[in-house]
């Protein structure tokens, strides 16, 4: 089995972001406790996992922030599963992940899940970049200036 490198380090947030969410199970676990699931029992029985796969992510993802554990609601010995600001911070990549699926994955008329508005009960309109004027972006019209492009670039401004 080849063993993980950690990312935690890397220049890259993209990177980073992966190192704490980058396999799918921590995405479905994020994606089901968008959905309203606490438990661990909800959890698997949702998931289909095994105990201790599920176990090792909800433990990772409770160390890394994104969860945080607290006594359950109805007052039993339960622990509940608890999105943190920081978890509930992915909500904008779960959408993303699930639009992109429902454009490029599936074909015109095949059923599937939708995101509604609650209040409207309408489907929620696309995801889109927009510049800090409101400008709608494409990827072309974006770029990523990399750390030694910046310390250059700051070396240049102070000297």
């Amino acid at each position: 089995m080849v063993k993980r490198m950690s990312l935690a380090k890397a220049e890259c947030p993209v990177a980073r972001a992966l190192d704490v969410i980058g396999d799918w199970w921590s995405l479905l676990i994020i994606r089901d406790a968008f959905d309203g699931a606490r438990r661990f029992g909800a959890f698997q029985e949702s998931l289909g996992v095994s105990k201790g796969v599920l176990a090792v992510r909800l433990r990772d993802l409770t160390d890394r922030g994104i969860f945080e554990s607290a006594p359950a609601s109805d007052g039993t010995a339960y622990r509940e599963y608890v999105l943190t600001k920081k978890g509930r911070g992915l909500f904008l990549v779960i959408v993303a992940l699930r639009q992109w699926g429902e454009v490029h994955l599936y074909q015109a008329h095949e059923p599937r899940s939708a995101l509604v508005d609650v209040e409207a009960d309408t489907p929620v309109a696309a995801l889109g970049l927009r510049s800090a004027g409101g400008r709608l972006l494409d990827w072309s019209d974006t770029r990523v200036r990399k750390v030694r492009e910046t310390e250059t670039n700051e070396t240049v401004v102070r000297g």
